[in-house]
């Protein structure tokens, strides 16, 4: 057999490795990958699909190389005889998404796999259904293994630093033709139920290979899904099964604690709801959650509050660099009703000395990025206070990373970061790299275009390193990124960790008792 048609067997073997498809089903997924091919004939035999599933054990399906591997020769043929529309990540993402969609199973087969495992136990459901999202490609795993990532000491703890790789960037001609497409308005964005199978266009992602388990939450419908580019372990969505926007209110609290207890072993979180304090996406209600232990989350409160008519609840300010109230107890109602009152307080709440302010010009500023887990028997929920007011200094926000840090770090500080991780923009791999060299040769750092705004901060700490070479730069520039972050963290932090910022907290809290 060529080439491509030993990719057709290997792929239909992978499949059966995998658990996508059944021994009965490796002749019927041979023809429908040829379909997609546009092929009429098959060379091979059913046997040499079988033979190499038998090569395949888990570890090897896991690491996600084998498939890379055969998609990428069943992509470059079907570009090389035009199949794609086009040669960029973006047409071949399209096609070789359609090559896996064949081989998923249908929605209510994996529903109905999901609630066998579940009746067992949550995380037994939610092991196999991640699993799944990565046998079926969903997740390209060789693609979230390039990512960088880190972990940089700070006085906080352990903050977690990755420079993302696996989301790819817009290719121009991709642009182009989405700008010639027919606007349907369909899905409405992606978070949207309709992604389920959706074949994609040039500015949509394609989801053929796209499952989602429905959950009940509040009593509507929601679904659970992970996230293609897994920025940490298990990254998981939750989102409204309707296109409604994003509002933090009482019921999000509660909403937070019925995912909760369905999935006791997961955290889950909100973004905010405004502009520049928020997510990417304020137009569709979702959350997002996963089996990992943030920083902030092993931050322990360092000062003890207590709100009058909640002495059952335990509350305190935790040792983080934004500004952070945890509340703490058994019954998940009474920790949702304090939070209620921390939120209505905090929406109309001004402080002009602090440099807080409710409204300007009509226009909210005050809003909490809410995060809930399980600790033992207790129903756990840190408050973010957050405000987005912008000044001419400021102007894209006064409590978000100054200019001084948007060489590494320019977008909005959303649920992610908020929690410890930092998502740096990829241009920085190349940027690394370019500095390492420079910093070792002595290259002037200020007549580098692409170099130039990190001029600065390199000034700032080489001094503090009497003996630089290439044995231990990598670990220089790791630790002094990872401590601009912790700035970045600091100047979202709407209450500073000084003496008066202290204080400017405690007259929140005060007020919160007023209410």
């Amino acid at each position: 057999m060529n080439q491509v048609q030993q990719a057709i067997a290997d792929l239909a073997g992978y499949a059966l490795a995998a658990g996508l498809i059944e021994r009965e089903d490796v002749i019927y997924s041979i023809n429908c990958i040829l379909k997609e091919m546009e092929l009429d004939v098959y060379e091979g035999t059913e046997e040499d699909a079988l033979s190499f599933a038998e090569t395949l054990n888990a570890e090897k399906i896991a690491d996600g190389s084998v498939l890379e591997r055969i998609l990428d020769t069943l992509t470059e043929d079907a570009v090389s005889r035009g199949l794609t529309g086009g040669d960029s990540v973006v047409f071949r993402d399209l096609f070789d998404t359609r090559l896996m969609g064949v081989l998923t199973p249908r929605p209510g087969e994996v529903i109905r796999r999901f609630r066998e495992l579940y009746r067992e136990s949550p995380k037994k459901a939610t092991d196999a259904y991640y699993a799944f999202s990565c046998h079926t490609n969903y997740i390209r795993r060789y693609r979230v293994l390039k990512d960088l990532k880190w972990k940089t000491p700070t006085e906080y703890g352990d903050l977690d630093i990755t420079i993302n790789l696996s989301k790819p960037e817009k290719d121009p001609r991709a642009i182009a033709a989405a700008g010639k497409a027919k606007q349907g308005g369909y899905p409405k964005c992606q978070l949207c139920r309709e992604n389920e199978g959706y074949a994609g266009r040039p500015d949509h992602p394609a989801r053929e290979n796209h499952r989602v388990i429905p959950v009940t939450i509040r009593g509507s419908r929601w679904g659970f899904q992970y996230s293609p580019y897994v920025y940490y372990n298990e990254h998981c969505i939750v989102f409204n099964s309707q296109h409604v926007p994003m509002k933090i209110e009482k019921d999000t609290f509660r909403k937070l604690f019925d995912f909760v207890k369905l999935f006791p072993h997961y955290f889950v979180g909100s973004n905010a709801d405004l502009p520049i304090v928020g997510g990417s996406i304020l137009s569709h209600d979702h959350f997002q959650g996963g089996n990992y232990s943030f920083a902030m989350a092993r931050a322990e409160t360092e000062q003890e509050l207590v709100f009058s008519g909640f002495e059952d609840v335990s509350a305190g300010i935790v040792r983080w660099p934004m500004s952070v109230i945890r509340l703490d107890g058994p019954d998940s109602e009474r920790v949702v009703e304090l939070a209620d009152k921390i939120l209505v307080a905090w929406r109309g709440y001004t402080d002009e000395s602090a440099f807080i302010f409710a409204r300007t010009d009509g226009v909210p500023h005050n809003t909490i990025t809410p995060i809930a887990r399980k600790r033992g028997d207790n129903y756990e929920l840190d408050l973010v206070l957050r405000n987005n007011i912008t000044t001419d200094q400021y102007p894209l926000g006064v409590f978000h990373p100054h200019a001084e840090l948007h060489h590494i770090k320019k977008e909005n500080i959303g649920l992610i970061e908020v929690m410890g991780l930092a998502v740096l923009p990829s241009r920085l791999k190349k940027e690394i790299e370019e500095l390492k060299e420079a910093i070792l040769t002595g290259a002037d750092i200020r007549r580098n275009p692409d170099l130039e705004k990190h001029a600065d901060w390199v000034e700032q700490f080489l001094p503090s390193y009497p003996e630089i070479s290439a044995s231990n730069i990598d670990g220089i520039l790791q630790d002094e990124i990872g401590r601009v972050f912790a700035r970045v963290l600091e100047d979202a932090g709407v209450y500073k960790r000084t003496p008066e910022g202290r204080q400017a907290f405690l007259r929140f809290a005060e007020a919160v008792n007023r209410c």
